[in-house]
């Protein structure tokens, strides 16, 4: 499936920024190079998670397998251009996947474990999906089950295969001959995953081969990943926040691929010292958390090189005390699943205090910067409303991304594409930048309504929607309220029916029953007689998000 057009494809590749090999093919490289060497690790605590215990595959072996199972879904009617939804939390079946079903030809489209029937339909609808593949159970919920009530009602659906189904499917034989005879261009889409943003619905961000390695790149070299390192994903393999800061690098660059998640802290920090990981992605409350642990001074992490940290700036007292403690470099970093990246590293920003906030503007005219990928993208900022091209220090605007890691468009939603392009084709992101001095500028705020929770955006417009649909609610908004594990949580300000005493689980019970993914759920609910609202209507958030902060303080004072 080739998504871009040919306009596009002719430019970028006669420019050499899109060429013919594919990530299958790093791949095979990295088996023949390196046949004995690990490629995956699954997490200690696997048989909690899924019933089976943790593995440790080598480059060899995870290639048969892979080709075991893109024999049998070929044999099972899954080919070109297929899509194959998964749901399944980190584990080397997961990895594997993303080659397996590359290598029959279709397209895998991984999917957050938190999601329900509600977005699983929509994108199984959307994409006519023709699998599913996931977990009999996990954290006491039936991905079977669910999976299967949503064949019974699509007939594109063809199959439902779960972990167990995978495994025996591994051990089967292998046609070489039929495999190979498989098209695969760098062009093509190598993932379709899904962000949200202010609409209700998951959008789709497909990404091809060449799109992925542009991406990768810009990581490999600020960072400084190299051949042969042991990666470490903290986050799920299911969007940008892991499959582009580790899992492709590692598809390129060979080494060994650490798999962890949902988070703990006692495994994480053991994985870091054990399996002497040389880089990962956290985010800042991760990192704090590691300097400020009581037994800090007794990890070993002496073969970190570097870390980089996402989802919000780091603290400078974090960096510093990696520096000091272990003379590990870390980098800020900004990106989104549509393949927007813009890194903050020791090259480009080796003034500590500045790579807190400080981000190179990648693709303004006239700048340089440690990354060979920052020269093919061209980046704007525009001030909202009119169009007009900011350029002094102190003005803010949305930024404005144009690049060979940028996708195409979302997938089948030509009216949301043509407001995220204009004509020059520059993706509008959404996040509004500060311009700052010698080239640099600094993330300012969201324009979308979004709420970050632990890296998932969630809709504040979706989860009003869903709870105005309550019959006992007469008016709602939500907001985000910090948190320094996660980020920030949902808070609802509700106005209840008159005389009606509402409880948070009214709402929460009310959205499970219409199969909402769990991390969008109000952690808190606030009664208040009547919403803020401007003389249009529109909800003020910003006095209801000062509210919120305000109880927050004052609670944490009891």
């Amino acid at each position: 499936m080739i998504l871009a057009s040919p306009e596009k494809i002719r430019e970028y590749t006669e420019k050499g920024w899109w060429g013919q090999k594919t990530l299958i093919e790093y791949f095979k490289e990295n088996v023949k190079n390196n046949p004995d060497r690990v490629a995956l690790i699954d997490p200690p605590n696997k048989e909690e998670l899924v019933g089976l215990p943790p593995q440790r595959l080598r480059y060899k072996e995870l290639d048969r397998i892979a080709d075991a199972v893109a024999t049998c879904f070929m044999e099972m009617g899954i080919g070109k251009d297929d899509i194959v939804m998964v749901q399944m939390p980190n584990s080397w079946e997961l990895a594997m996947l993303y080659i397996a079903i590359t290598r029959a030809g279709a397209h895998i489209s991984p999917l957050p474990v938190q999601w329900r029937r509600r977005e699983l339909e929509y994108i199984a609808k959307l994409t006519e999906a023709k699998a599913i593949i996931t977990v009999n159970e996990f954290k006491g919920f039936n991905y079977k089950k669910q999976a299967e009530e949503i064949k019974s009602t699509l007939p594109h659906i063809k199959h439902v295969i779960v972990l167990e189904e995978l495994r025996k499917m591994a051990e089967e034989g292998v046609d070489y001959d039929r495999l190979d005879k498989v098209e695969i261009t760098a062009n093509d889409i190598f993932t379709l995953c899904w962000t949200s943003g202010t609409e209700a619905d998951p959008k789709g961000c497909p990404l091809s081969h060449n799109n992925w390695i542009n991406q990768a790149r810009i990581q490999i070299d600020t960072a400084d990943i190299r051949p042969g390192d042991v990666q470490l994903t903290a986050g799920p393999l299911v969007n940008m926040a892991s499959v582009g800061t580790t899992f492709v690098e590692w598809l390129i660059l060979g080494g060994t691929f650490v798999l962890h998640h949902p988070f703990t802290p006692e495994i994480f920090i053991k994985q870091m010292i054990e399996e002497k990981v040389n880089y990962t992605l956290i985010v800042p409350a991760v990192g704090n958390m590691i300097v400020k642990h009581p037994k800090v001074d007794e990890f070993d992490l002496s073969n970190v090189r570097t870390i980089t940290m996402g989802s919000a700036p780091p603290s400078l007292f974090t960096i510093k005390e990696f520096k000091r403690r272990w003379n590990i470099s870390i980098g800020n970093i900004w990106g989104q699943n549509e393949g927007t990246a813009l890194i903050s590293g020791p090259k480009d920003v080796p003034d500590l205090e500045k790579r807190v906030d400080h981000l190179p503007q990648f693709g303004k005219p006239g700048t340089k910067w440690s990354t060979e990928i920052a020269s093919r993208i061209q980046t704007k900022i525009v001030e909202p409303g009119t169009g007009k091209v900011l350029t002094k220090v102190g003005e803010v605007g949305e930024l404005a991304y144009k690049g060979p890691n940028v996708i195409p468009g979302y997938f089948k939603r030509p009216d949301l594409t043509e407001k995220a392009f204009d004509e020059e084709g520059y993706f509008y992101t959404g996040d509004l930048f500060e311009i700052r001095e010698d080239n640099f500028i600094s993330f300012f705020d969201r324009k979308k309504d979004i709420i970050i929770r632990g890296g998932f955006n969630i809709s504040a417009q979706e989860i009003e929607n869903i709870l105005l649909g309550h019959p006992n609610v007469i008016d709602v908004a939500a907001v985000a309220m910090p948190d320094e594990i996660l980020g920030e949580r949902v808070c609802v300000y509700v106005v209840p029916k008159q005389g009606v005493k509402m409880t948070l689980e009214d709402l929460t019970s009310y959205m499970k029953e219409r199969g909402v993914a769990v991390y969008k759920l109000p952690e808190r609910m606030e009664v208040i007689d009547e919403i803020p609202r401007n003389p249009v209507g529109k909800i003020l958030k910003s006095r209801l998000r000062e509210d919120i902060k305000k109880k927050l303080k004052e609670q944490d004072k009891v």
